[in-house]
């Protein structure tokens, strides 16, 4: 059984990048955009969900997301990575503690991000129950670095106490 100090606040960093591959539907931030190409993955390889999922269980000194969810289970793939932050969602809960902001940044050179920006904001705040003004999502271009094209994205969260301990 673990022993918990009473912390008040975690700060979480997770990150996750993923090259295109052509012909499958592409996910960011759990909003599926219109595009001849997506993520390599064994999942649906959405980098903002996975780079959420394990900023999570970094605050919670959790197992990360490649433990919880190996790309060598079958049951993973193709999986809808929704799924997986629920789970650090429901692990963060179940420690008594809530999402207090998180902020992301994608770096990619296609798609453009701004678009997108709000409906990503909106459906993060559907899945993690976050106000929209507590979720930043800022784009970068890639602007030389790395030869493969792709999708990076790093996340940060703030956890809070829900309890007195």
């Amino acid at each position: 059984m673990r022993s918990e100090t009473f912390v008040p606040f975690r700060t979480g960093l997770g990150f996750d990048s993923h090259e295109f591959e052509e012909g499958k539907p592409l996910y960011i931030g759990g909003v599926h955009i219109e595009s001849s190409f997506g993520l390599k993955g064994h999942s649906d390889g959405d980098v903002l969900l996975h780079a959420l999922t394990d900023a999570i269980l970094g605050a919670l000194a959790e197992p990360d997301i490649g433990e919880l969810f190996s790309d060598r289970d079958e049951r993973w793939k193709s999986a809808p990575s929704e799924l997986f932050l629920r789970e650090a969602l429901k692990r963060m809960r179940g420690r008594g503690y809530e999402l207090i902001n998180l902020d992301c940044v994608l770096i990619a050179d296609r798609p453009r991000i701004a678009p997108y920006k709000d409906r990503i904001r909106e459906k993060l705040s559907e899945l993690t129950g976050l106000p929209v003004d507590r979720i930043s999502i800022k784009g970068k271009r890639r602007e030389g670095f790395c030869e493969v094209e792709g999708i990076a994205c790093i996340c940060t969260v703030l956890l809070g106490r829900t309890d007195a301990g």
